[in-house]
């Protein structure tokens, strides 16, 4: 897909599917595939594979090489797939690469493993992640990289360039970059569907969905409602699966990730656990997820006629 193509089709939910282990830590590519089947109706604007919800870091090249082949197979071109990749420059342009031989369609560029890196430095990173491939690549703002203006308009000048992915949900900067560099960039919130109804509210219309995992029509519905202004819709679907789900995931480090896959095990979906240093959720935390069960399985059957309260 030609990177203006992939820019025009970013609009709505973002899949961000986990990558689903065995008990041993081995990548459970059969049920990847099932995941991946199920978090296409309705199908989202895009689907990444190996993210950050897909636990990009841990792991190995060959096995980011079978996550992608595996989610481009099923996605069989009806959607773009994006690619993550990241850690060091020679890393990342290996991941590039070799996801861009695998058909996918963009490259989502995680910040480089130094936290402490002199702008220049962080320009010649994204510059090599870029150069790696023709492919469309957006940058995902995330952890310890917070830029300010003037880095992201440097930024902003890599050829293949086309989209920002917030990660910290820091509106106020991120209003001051779209100030500064404007339709250049394609923005897409990457915080959590938590932050959609202020996302939305600030003008974007995309956002990275983890929840398309367990209910893809709950993400659908999320970007329906924010972007047509139903407020009270809104927010009747923030108070009754999505707010309570995200104060689940902000308990303790790491639960980002592992309260999705337990949720995911919950619903019969193929989660399992997670790999160091992220841990697995406890038990009296299983037990208030299991309380918010019944919520996501009703949007697993189709939209609810009555949303719980």
């Amino acid at each position: 897909m030609h990177r203006d193509d992939l820019r025009s089709t970013l609009t709505g939910a973002i899949a961000f599917p986990v990558t689903p282990f065995n008990s041993d830590l081995s990548v459970n590519i059969e049920g990847l595939r099932a995941n991946v089947r199920f978090l296409l109706n309705p199908s989202p604007a895009a689907v990444v594979a190996a993210g950050g919800t897909g636990e990009l870091y841990s792991l190995t090249p060959g096995e980011h090489a079978d996550v992608v082949r595996t989610v481009v197979e099923e996605c069989q071109g009806r959607i773009p797939v994006i690619a993550g990749a990241g850690c060091s420059a020679a890393i990342g342009t290996e991941l590039a690469k070799r996801a861009a031989d695998l058909g996918a369609d963009g490259i989502l560029a995680f910040p480089p493993y130094y936290p402490n890196a002199d702008d220049h430095g962080l320009v010649e990173y994204y510059r090599a992640l870029g150069a790696a491939t023709s492919l469309g690549l957006l940058i995902y703002s995330r952890d310890w990289f917070h830029p300010g203006p003037a880095l992201v308009e440097r930024l902003a000048k890599l050829p293949t360039l086309v989209g920002w992915k917030d990660g910290q949900g820091d509106l106020r900067r991120l209003q001051i970059l779209r100030a500064s560099v404007g339709d250049r960039l394609h923005w897409i919130g990457g915080a959590g569907d938590d932050m959609v109804p202020a996302y939305y509210a600030a003008g974007l219309r995309a956002y990275t969905s983890s929840i398309s995992n367990v209910a893809p029509a709950l993400s659908a519905a999320l970007h329906a409602s924010a972007a047509g202004g139903d407020a009270a819709a809104l927010s009747s679907m923030m108070s009754s699966a999505v707010i309570p789900l995200y104060a689940l995931r902000s308990r303790r480090k790491g639960y980002e990730v592992s309260v999705m896959k337990a949720l995911m095990d919950l619903l019969g979906l193929a989660g399992g656990p997670v790999r160091p240093p992220l841990v697995d959720v406890r038990p009296d935390d299983v037990s208030v997820l299991k309380e918010l069960v019944t919520a996501f399985r009703m949007w697993q059957v189709g939209q609810p006629q009555t949303l719980p309260r």
